[in-house]
């Protein structure tokens, strides 16, 4: 069996609990997903800090994991067969953890393909749309005076909303009652807009209550309060 040793990204991030599955990590919308997901679960992880500011993702050791040079990504000693399971891309990682423990992906398989439909929803949809609305509200396109196209994002922002908003009338989650990857998976980004990215009024937050509702209740969850902040400081 492989040691994870034998991966180049322990060697500057080493493991200290080898038998833990690895996060490579930082607290973003796309991180948190994946920490949250542990903590649901109970998964016993060791997180790794992967520093943007010191260029973390560019280095060999990091592009050995992920050739994309994106967080989230883990090894997991445990992998299928007794082998170790290196993975990126959160979505996948979600539905990989979640075949893993056998929680918070119906087995049935319309309800299955349903909850990676929103997913995918999340993926291709709210993460970038979102993502690019912070960009023009917190970061560099602040500064542009054209403001259309963080308009643009910002319509399409407030549309993908009222989606979720109408998808959560009549329903405690996205799926209904069962607790779900896809609320694992949207409601970071949702609380992203709103307290990282203060788009609130530029989306128009007060006209979707049941998005209020819901995100209320995921963040009431324990797992989702110690997941958003993993991994905490500089290692």
């Amino acid at each position: 069996m492989a040691q994870l040793s034998t991966f180049p990204i322990t060697r500057k991030w080493p493991a200290r609990h080898p038998e833990r599955l690895q996060l490579y990590s930082l607290p973003t919308p796309n991180g948190v997903k994946i920490s949250i997901m542990l903590e649901e679960c109970g998964l016993p992880y060791e997180a790794h800090r992967v520093s943007f500011d010191t260029g973390d993702q560019f280095t060999p050791e990091f592009l050995s994991l992920n050739p994309n040079n994106k967080i989230p990504a883990i090894l997991d000693p445990n992998g299928p067969d007794g082998e170790p399971m290196p993975l990126w891309e959160s979505g996948a990682i979600l539905i990989y953890l979640a075949e893993k423990t056998g929680r918070f992906l119906p087995t049935a398989p319309a309800r299955r393909y349903e909850t990676l439909q929103w997913l995918m929803f999340q993926m291709g949809g709210i993460g970038p749309m979102f993502g690019q609305v912070g960009f023009f509200t917190v970061f560099g396109g602040k500064d542009f005076e054209d403001k259309r196209p963080r308009d643009r994002y910002t319509a399409e922002s407030r549309r993908l909303l009222g989606v979720l908003n109408q998808r959560l009338t009549g329903r405690t989650w996205i799926m209904g009652e069962d607790y779900t990857i896809a609320d694992i998976a949207i409601f970071p980004w949702v609380h992203n807009l709103i307290e990282r990215y203060q788009a609130g009024d530029l989306v128009g937050w007060s006209d979707f209550p049941e998005v209020q509702r819901a995100l209320a209740a995921f963040l009431a969850r324990a797992a989702v309060q110690r997941g958003l902040g993993v991994p905490a400081g500089a290692e």
